[in-house]
């Protein structure tokens, strides 16, 4: 027993040199979703503008759209917004914001600030939505096709090298036009 001891620490050595070398190379904006391929997850929670009003998946059938989660915590949606507001605005992107773990007077102040590029916006203060959609942080942008099904999940921000080479083809693709 005390043999076994004396290799314990090269044995933990060689299983974390293993797992770390499993890791190199690997785009962490990559990151699978269980949800590919199927719908997008029931709820039902309030709209960020109206309080009173609620909104479920229905909000995704119809059109392609992009779910784009967000929080005013974070640096990185700061950095893609510019790029939302030109996706809405410029290319006619239908985008749903979700807006993730954050304080609803801080959203608003936030969008009137910077413009809102989204056609509504899904207020998960307790990141529950967030949760059964697998979101690891913000920003992370989800391909959701007509059908409300998930086509694709991006994590990281959102530009115009990302929308031309990683999300045009995919929405093209649902859209039935690749």
């Amino acid at each position: 027993m005390k043999r076994f001891l004396l290799f314990l620490p090269l044995l933990v050595a060689l299983v974390l040199g293993v797992v770390l070398f499993a890791g190199i190379g690997k785009d962490p904006t990559k990151l699978e979703s269980a949800l590919i391929g199927k719908p997008v997850p029931e709820f039902t929670l309030a709209d960020l503008h109206n309080p009173s009003a609620t909104l479920d998946r229905s909000l995704f059938r119809g059109e392609v759209s992009l779910l784009n989660v967000w929080g005013t915590w974070c640096p990185s949606c700061r950095d893609e917004h510019d790029d939302l507001m030109w996706l809405a605005n410029e290319e006619g992107i239908n985008i749903i914001g979700l807006n993730y773990k954050d304080k609803r007077d801080d959203a608003l102040v936030w969008l009137d600030r910077l413009g809102d590029p989204y056609r509504a916006t899904i207020y998960d203060p307790k990141g529950t939505l967030g949760f059964d959609l697998g979101v690891y942080g913000a920003p992370e942008t989800f391909v959701i096709d007509a059908e409300g099904v998930v086509r694709y999940r991006h994590v990281g921000v959102v530009n115009p090298e990302v929308w031309e080479k990683t999300l045009l083809p995919v929405i093209e693709e649902a859209r039935g036009n690749s």
